[in-house]
């Protein structure tokens, strides 16, 4: 039986570059991208055309950001994604590489921000289990100082974008993966964990905010109701383009009001709020 033919779209570096524009995408701006290749239709040339046309879009003066999450650089006593024997654990923690920014792959995040990450002139920032990558003028303003204990909160990258006045977009992806959300965490009552990791001289622990995209997509879904999100398509993805403040202001508001944590009393730390790959229970 012969091999059916792909639908389409049939999606180019200059067909997204268009249709960014023509979404809103401006040029000089700095954009935090959650995205989702298989979304887009059929891609000439892959995630690199994606990420071509993204510094297309925003052009020379322009700087794209993307997650570059590690997940698995995570207690093993955690992972669900799939498990691992108990008899393991010791022998996993004494042996697992810690993170170079320069080396370790994202995981759970999706190709485009891999490749990013290892795009020429890329920068990267120092966290361990919730790196993010950048591309552009303002990067190292973006990503320098990473606190090794504040995985997304107000010394991450996520702070400073919301400072710079950045934009979220959503390229075929859904708020369940916004991670602008989480900042919005360390700004109310919620509960601290203790997160296990691999370090430069071997096993760590560091206490943490708890986060977790519980209830993201809901939150996303009042968000886009009660605020001005610029909505389209480009290619066959959704997207959606908004200010990381707004987002930020209005999941205080929302977390607070429909998702108290107070009272909680977590299992474990969730390093990687993505949604595939290794990882710890959320």
């Amino acid at each position: 039986m012969p091999t059916p033919l792909p639908t389409g779209p049939l999606v180019t570096r200059d067909t997204l570059t268009a249709e960014l524009r023509a979404l809103g995408v401006e040029p000089g701006e700095i954009l935090l991208v959650h995205s989702s290749l298989s979304s887009l239709g059929w891609v000439c040339g892959g995630a690199v055309a994606v990420v071509q046309a993204l510094l297309d879009a925003v052009g020379p003066d322009g700087t794209i950001v993307v997650p570059t999450q590690t997940g698995d650089l995570s207690d093993p006593a955690l992972w669900e994604r799939p498990p691992v024997p108990e008899e393991w654990w010791d022998r996993i923690r004494a042996t697992m590489p810690a993170y170079d920014p320069r080396l370790t792959p994202s995981r759970g995040v999706g190709v485009i921000p891999e490749t990013l990450r290892t795009w020429p002139g890329a920068l990267r920032s120092a966290h361990p289990q919730t790196s993010f990558a950048a591309l552009g003028p303002r990067a190292a303003e973006i990503l320098d100082g990473h606190a090794p204990d504040c995985r997304l909160g107000e010394r991450s990258p996520l702070a400073r974008l919301e400072k710079l006045h950045a934009r979220v977009l959503l390229l075929g992806a859904g708020y369940d993966t916004c991670t602008c959300f989480h900042l919005a965490e360390y700004r109310i009552p919620s509960p601290l964990v203790r997160v296990g990791r691999p370090g430069a001289d071997g096993w760590e622990t560091v206490t943490e905010v708890s986060i977790t995209s519980d209830r993201f997509d809901e939150l996303g879904y009042d968000f886009e109701r009660d605020r001005p999100v610029v909505r389209g398509t480009v290619g066959a993805a959704d997207v959606r383009l908004f200010p990381v403040a707004d987002a930020v202001a209005y999941a205080e508001r929302w977390l607070a009001l429909h998702r108290s944590r107070e009272d909680e009393v977590p299992a474990g730390g969730d390093p990687a709020p993505a949604r595939r790959g290794r990882g710890p229970r959320t």
